[in-house]
């Protein structure tokens, strides 16, 4: 059994660049941080933490403040833009930048991805090439499903697996999911994981010989409903702005938030968990199964 413990780590260059540049937010970020550090601590538990560039850049204090924990950093492109809206020379720029600030202030070599919103899929397969001839060695960004920004509906291994793209090859790490219904459904991160029962994602857990968790701080923290500005919509998500897509996003932001952190807390204290680095350490990869993806446009 190997579960992965990993974060996606964007709201303090969030806020800066879309929201208010609120003080009190930044407050309210620390302090979820800390106490998540604090819980990983208690658990003697090593997590990888997916950081955008731009964190680095403008918030470097947050960066280092995992690192020195001992957690795995890992990239999580430079200004949290959806990969399947670059090109390669966009995408190979964007990476060596984030890489570099990332390891400006931690000192490590970067070599675990994580794409925002999962959006390298069957349009853009292409984007691992470019992120293994970046120096990318472990990606964690393939959704076994069908997504608005990404997703592989037809990618049938639920394990870590070798991927060949092009002449390029990459150790991938799978979102996994559940099925309910006929749908496929993530069930260990996101709104997915405030949705389902904890007790449901536990038993998934027990029965599964891989299990990887994706938290965001944005999705532990409890919010109210609140529609969000169609300038906002606009420009992060680069769609228009519509109210069906408002509604959808207020209702996906809020549900079940009031008791996220804590249900965090206790699956995080019911099993044993591994970051990438570990992980990869772990496995046999001459046994593993080898996946290959087309590399063109």
């Amino acid at each position: 059994m190997m579960n992965l413990l990993t974060f996606d780590t964007e709201e303090w260059y969030l806020e800066k660049a879309y929201h208010q540049n609120s003080p009190e937010r930044y407050r309210t970020f620390d302090r979820y941080l800390k106490s998540i550090l604090n819980l990983l601590d208690e658990q003697n538990l090593k997590a990888t933490f997916f950081c955008v560039g731009g964190l680095a850049t403008h918030f470097s204090e947050v960066v280092k403040s995992i690192a020195e924990k001992g957690h795995e950093i890992g990239c999580h492109s430079n200004t949290h833009v959806w990969l399947s809206t670059l090109d390669r020379n966009a995408l190979k720029a964007d990476t060596e930048t984030a890489i570099k600030a990332l390891e400006d202030v931690t000192g490590k070599k970067i070599v675990s991805y994580r794409a925002p919103a999962f959006s390298i899929g069957t349009k853009n397969p292409w984007a691992l090439e470019v992120l293994a001839e970046c120096g990318i060695e472990r990606d964690a960004s393939v959704f076994p499903a069908a997504l608005n920004f990404g997703g592989f509906p037809s990618f049938h291994t639920n394990e870590p697996c070798i991927l060949k793209v092009g002449e390029s090859t990459i150790k991938e790490f799978p979102i996994c999911l559940t099925h309910i219904a006929g749908k496929s459904l993530a069930y260990s991160g996101g709104g997915y994981f405030r949705f389902f029962p904890l007790a449901y994602i536990k038993n998934i857990i027990r029965q599964s010989d891989y299990a990887m968790t994706y938290f965001h701080i944005d999705d532990l923290m409890h919010y109210k409903l609140s529609l969000p500005s169609k300038e906002f919509i606009e420009s992060y998500f680069k769609v228009k702005p519509t109210m069906r897509i408002r509604v959808s996003r207020m209702l996906k932001n809020s549900i079940g938030t009031k008791n996220a952190f804590s249900k965090m807390c206790k699956l995080v204290k019911s099993f044993d968990y591994v970051n990438l680095e570990t992980a990869d350490s772990l496995i046999d990869w001459t046994r593993v199964p080898v996946v290959s993806l087309s590399s063109k446009l």
